[in-house]
């Protein structure tokens, strides 16, 4: 039998530090320029890929655009711990 997540103590642990906090905000940020240029739209399917793979780096020699198919496919694996 699997075990529920508890997700309010997985944010607290992980997505409310500092860190991710600001990861987050700096992909946001990024998406929100593409849409102002008019490059990506809300729900067009489309990622804004950090080709580094540092959200920290929204220069624009880092930036792209891609199909969700197509950059979920060149994320690296992460590894998922089974109990």
């Amino acid at each position: 039998m699997q075990r529920k997540r508890n997700y309010k103590k997985e944010y607290k642990q992980y997505h409310e530090t500092p860190l991710q906090k600001k990861k987050r905000a700096s992909r946001n940020k990024a998406r929100r320029a593409f849409e102002k240029a008019g490059l990506v739209t809300k729900g067009d399917g489309k990622h804004v890929d950090h080709k580094d793979m540092n959200p920290l780096n929204n220069s624009k020699k880092n930036l792209r655009i891609l199909a969700k198919r197509r950059n979920v496919r060149i994320q690296p694996k992460t590894k998922t711990r089974r109990k």
